[in-house]
């Protein structure tokens, strides 16, 4: 049953506040309770200047791993690729609404800058009514305001221009707000603040909240998790009547190989004015990266 959109409005962005609150006075306590633990690291010589360590990967930025493999569908977190590491993503994502299926597939390509920035280029393709059709190519930038573990939550900027096939409407553009951490044994948070606007048709305007919350099982290489996503829709003749969608519901990870990655994730409409269902498939591989330097450290020695 879904919940009505006037308990929703009171309800649900103060709990999301609240929600961010207790993840960050959980993962200070985690800091202030564990100290680093630097001592167990064993280094062995690599190439060059490299070292290798015993435990968990890090990135070039000292982002744990879970952040270099997308861990989720509507939430980024921080810098993903380090400097000139590569990756393409296949997506499918599946919306179902009063008994009708409509599908999106995009394919995109990720490359890592040097100091903490990550160019994602992508083209997403649609088939709605039974007919396949190209819906826009897009362009999305990202820089960490500081390497991971040196300012609470993890804060990065975002930024995406989407150009869309007129059949479709106007082009779009899309700033955000990433946040994200770690905390206890294995949990991953993600939260991003997100205003999605479209230049032309209807100039329809977004505002977002998007989350997800995952705990790593054995050696990290599968995890569940859940996702949640707010939407705030207008379009232009009607900014005084917006559509309220919420949706929540689980997603998993499973790494098959170190530079894999498939997740799944589907969300289910909690308003009138959700789609009933929305589902997604992402499949991704890393390669290249000669510009950074990945090392192995406990959890505990990252900050």
């Amino acid at each position: 049953m879904k919940i009505n959109d006037s308990i929703m409005k009171v309800t649900f962005v103060p709990a999301l506040s609240l929600g961010v609150l207790a993840i960050a006075t959980l993962t200070s306590l985690a800091q202030e309770e564990t100290p680093p633990v630097v001592a167990d690291l064993t280094a062995t010589e690599a190439s060059g200047e490299e070292l290798t360590y015993s435990g968990n990967e890090v990135g070039a930025y000292n982002q744990p791993q879970w952040v270099q493999h997308r861990r989720f569908a509507n939430t980024r977190v921080h810098i993903q690729q380090d400097p000139w590491e590569m990756a393409l993503e296949h997506w499918w994502r599946g919306r179902l609404d009063d008994g009708e299926w409509k599908h999106r597939f995009q394919e995109e390509f990720e490359i890592g800058l040097p100091g903490r920035i990550q160019l994602d280029l992508y083209e997403d393709w649609v088939v709605e009514d039974g007919r396949a059709s190209h819906h826009d190519i897009a362009l999305e930038m990202r820089y960490g305001l500081a390497d991971w573990g040196v300012i609470p939550l993890n804060p990065a900027l975002y930024f995406e221009y989407k150009w869309v096939d007129p059949d479709h409407g106007g082009d779009v553009v899309e700033p955000k707000l990433l946040l994200g951490d770690e905390f206890g044994d294995g949990w991953q948070y993600g939260l991003n603040l997100v205003c999605e606007r479209e230049l032309g048709g209807e100039n329809t305007e977004e505002w977002q909240v998007t989350q997800g919350l995952s705990k790593a099982m054995g050696d990290g290489s599968f995890s569940l998790g859940l996702e949640a996503k707010y939407v705030n829709e207008t379009v232009e003749s009607d900014r005084g009547n917006a559509e309220h969608k919420v949706q929540f519901g689980p997603s998993v990870q499973f790494r098959p190989f170190g530079d894999a990655h498939l997740d799944i994730v589907a969300l289910a409409g909690l308003t009138d004015e959700s789609p009933d269902l929305e589902a997604w498939v992402v499949f991704g591989w890393d390669f290249g990266g000669s510009g950074g330097k990945k090392v192995h450290a406990p959890i505990s020695g990252r900050r």
